[in-house]
């Protein structure tokens, strides 16, 4: 039954859940058209590409030659510097910032205040705690904090965080 929908967004905080959530969504309506949406505060930089179904909020800046997936948040206050990448269900918490040159796997959470300096990798399937000074690479699927961040446990896809 055609449902007369123009789109819409999943506003859910956690990764694994919205995923959860887009392909319930994608399993009754196959063409859902997931809309992105930009705060009107927000600077976004050129040559920048966001993925559909991203939610962009106030006070976020996007550096130029940025590459955000499809389904990211990028929360209040939150930074992504030049020539980085945002895996897909990837997320910013307020007050994230990153350096130039980063990668974030996809489903990755970067929570509240965390920095991540410029030419970081971090995994698929990773947490990053609140505060954390990321100074080297941290794998998929792991748990990391601190200043400067270590890897404390792994963990498992889908695990909650929140």
């Amino acid at each position: 039954k055609e449902r007369n929908l123009f789109g819409g967004v999943i506003a859910i905080g956690d990764n694994w859940v919205r995923y959860k959530v887009y392909k319930r969504i994608l399993s009754i309506y196959p063409k859902f058209n997931f809309v992105t949406i930009i705060h009107p505060s927000a600077q976004i930089g050129f040559d920048v590409t966001i993925g559909a179904g991203s939610v962009i909020t106030a006070g976020v800046v996007i550096n130029p030659s940025i590459s955000i997936g499809k389904q990211c948040l990028l929360n209040v206050n939150s930074t992504i510097s030049h020539d980085s990448f945002m895996g897909d269900f990837s997320s910013l918490a307020p007050g994230a910032t990153t350096g130039g040159n980063v990668k974030i796997g996809d489903f990755t959470a970067v929570s509240l205040g965390a920095n991540i300096i410029h030419g970081i990798t971090i995994g698929s399937h990773t947490v990053i705690g609140a505060g954390s000074a990321v100074v080297k690479d941290i794998p998929s699927y792991s748990v990391a904090y601190g200043v400067p961040a270590k890897v404390i446990r792994s963990r498992k896809k889908g695990e909650k965080y929140l």
